[in-house]
């Protein structure tokens, strides 16, 4: 990784937005790519996965150059955005789409001109340019039927330059952006984006200011809609033998597979004076209860200010609403390291809190800050999440 430190450092001092969008990203390393590097949206979080060697050879300015190619991706939540289309052309669309304007890309970089197409559009409609109206092939291939041949665009006249293009990043991995919704990844990105400003002394670059503002000023998301989203990804995913469903090679000689989501949450509640808002906590405390009984779930609830002060747990089919008054000054760590001593470990935390008080500097688990009104996200990690009653 110092090779990306080194990276991340130059771009600090010559670009500081993308330096600091990069810092704010998880970090995966990726061995069986082609490509040196690649973002996407995994389990709701923004993620960066490197190849290391390959990264390395690059030169300074073709390192640069792949990280704010790949921040401008998220910027504009490609992996998210793919949807029903064709894998092959929606990647190539995506790199016409934020390629122009960038420094140091190399020979090989995908253009618009090379397409006879002009720079600024979207990456819907350089989709549209590159996919004839009637392509019905394999959506997961290239189109008219040739799907064995990932690789290549659609067969065609005009389409040459398609079948040859090569994208600078890794987007095999945006499948893994599949499971998150649409509304939760963008505001991932969207916290990402507000940490990046604050540390740029709130300056963007010319040549996305207007996106990031528009990022910044979304369409508000309805609360309970971004906290059933949260938890809906981080279900854990398992298997169960049903007679009700027929096994796809056996028959019904042999029980059928069924997926199933158990949901192991745990859920902090900041008990100090700031957040004693009968309301909110109320409003909250109704939404999990929604929750927990429309899922296969365990909840543990942990009331806490300095340290922690009560434990429930309930399944779903007990989960009750409570209260409790603790007061006092607030230390959310605590309530994480109950989270590393938990067995089995948590899909999830959710902190009902306003922020204010010492949180530890990484944490593995996805984590939701319920924050109320005036409260502010402690830490750059995590997904914010405005409580408004």
């Amino acid at each position: 990784m110092n090779t990306l430190e080194t990276a991340i450092v130059r771009l600090l001092r010559e670009k500081p937005f993308y330096g600091h969008f990069i810092l704010n990203l998880r970090r995966a390393e990726r061995f069986s790519s082609g490509n040196a590097a690649g973002v996407t949206i995994r389990d709701g979080v923004p993620t960066l996965s490197l190849n290391t060697p390959l990264f390395a050879a690059l030169s300074r300015e073709g390192q640069q150059a792949l990280l704010e190619h790949m921040v401008k991706h998220l910027l504009h939540l490609h992996p998210l955005r793919r949807k029903q289309r064709n894998r092959h052309d929606w990647d190539v669309a995506c790199d016409l789409a934020i390629n122009p304007g960038i420094e140091g890309l190399p020979d090989d970089a995908l253009l618009p001109e090379q397409y006879g197409l002009d720079a600024g559009l979207a990456a819907e409609e350089y989709y549209g340019f590159l996919v004839p109206p009637f392509d019905t092939g394999n959506l997961e291939g290239s189109g008219y039927g040739d799907g064995e041949q990932e690789d290549q665009g659609a067969a065609g006249q005009g389409r040459a330059a398609v079948r040859d293009g090569v994208t600078l990043d890794d987007h095999a991995i945006w499948s893994d952006a599949d499971s998150t919704p649409l509304p939760l990844g963008e505001e991932m990105v969207r916290a990402i984006t507000r940490d990046s400003l604050r540390g740029s002394d709130g300056e963007a670059p010319e040549e996305i200011r207007a996106l990031v503002e528009g990022l910044l000023r979304p369409s508000p998301v309805p609360w309970r809609q971004l906290l059933r989203q949260f938890v809906a990804t981080a279900g854990r995913v398992g298997r169960k033998s049903t007679w009700a469903r027929e096994h796809r090679r056996f028959s019904h000689r042999t029980p059928g597979i069924r997926k199933r989501r158990r949901l192991n949450l745990l859920v902090g509640i900041d008990v100090s004076d700031s957040t004693n808002i009968v309301e909110l906590r109320e409003a909250f405390a109704r939404e999990l209860v929604q929750i927990a009984r429309g899922r296969d779930a365990h909840i543990t609830v942990l009331y806490a200010n300095s340290r922690i002060q009560r434990v429930d747990a309930f399944s779903n089919s007990s989960f009750v609403p409570q209260r409790y008054d603790g007061g006092g000054f607030t230390d959310l760590r605590p309530v994480f390291e109950y989270a590393r001593a938990m067995y089995p470990l948590p899909a999830a935390v959710i902190y009902l809190t306003d922020g204010i008080g010492p949180a530890p500097e990484t944490m593995p688990f996805p984590t939701l800050w319920v924050l109320t009104r005036e409260g502010d996200r402690p830490v750059p990690w995590g997904v914010e999440l405005r409580l408004d009653v």
